[in-house]
């Protein structure tokens, strides 16, 4: 079951402004993936389920990460339904992170109290999400909407948590537009896990580079 319970997951992604996600096969890179991230400052990680056998990759790492990696969440995205979310809720994940709005999922995560971020697109799916007990709604895919997309949205709903995933890039100009707008926090995949780095194995570069997305991120919230 999960360690930290969803508003501890949420109060983190708040508190970050991040959350790195990736996939890799390799449980090996996997872990060296994650403890880059972790020795940047980062405590939350997203293992997106996009390969065969990518459950028994997450259950592996997420017992690294109990075992050597104290305040690290790991969860899971690229969720469907709900039969996935409770299969890698039973390996202990902390939060599921969906590309669609599913009710399945919502309640299979709520009977367990575990954090669930659905991808969105719209205000009413972003309502019915709240309605179901969404604490943070991901924007996906953010590039097709964009920061005023958010703007928009926190007008007449101050109180939602956005997360956008997808067009967001590692860099000043761009995680102020997206912060600026009302972004709670942001989802970055490739753009800062890249292909490059994990074929040169390139850790200590993806440390850095964690390391400087987070000081980036908090002299935009100064």
């Amino acid at each position: 079951m999960a360690k930290y319970s969803r508003i501890e997951v949420a109060q983190t992604m708040k508190e970050n402004g991040m959350v790195p996600l990736f996939f890799h096969s390799d449980i090996e890179i996997s872990k060296k993936v994650l403890k880059a991230c972790y020795d940047g400052g980062s405590r939350l990680m997203e293992f997106t389920s996009r390969g065969d056998f990518a459950h028994e990759v997450f259950g592996a790492l997420n017992k690294y990460a109990l075992a050597e990696l104290p305040g690290m969440m790991l969860g899971v995205g690229s969720i469907t339904d709900a039969a996935a979310a409770s299969l890698y809720m039973s390996l202990g994940a902390n939060f599921i992170v969906t590309p669609v709005f599913r009710e399945d999922i919502a309640i299979a995560c709520n009977r367990r109290k575990v954090l669930w971020s659905p991808g969105c697109g719209s205000l009413t799916e972003i309502a019915r999400a709240e309605e179901l007990g969404c604490e943070i709604v991901k924007l996906f895919p953010g590039d097709i909407y964009g920061p005023e997309f958010i703007k928009a949205i926190k007008g007449p709903c101050p109180w939602t948590n956005i997360m956008p995933t997808g067009g967001v890039l590692p860099t000043v100009e761009s995680l102020s537009s997206w912060l600026n707008a009302g972004a709670t926090c942001v989802g970055l995949g490739s753009q800062l896990i890249s292909k490059d780095i994990i074929d040169n194995h390139d850790f200590e570069g993806l440390k850095n580079k964690v390391s400087q997305v987070l000081d980036i991120i908090k002299n935009i919230r100064k």
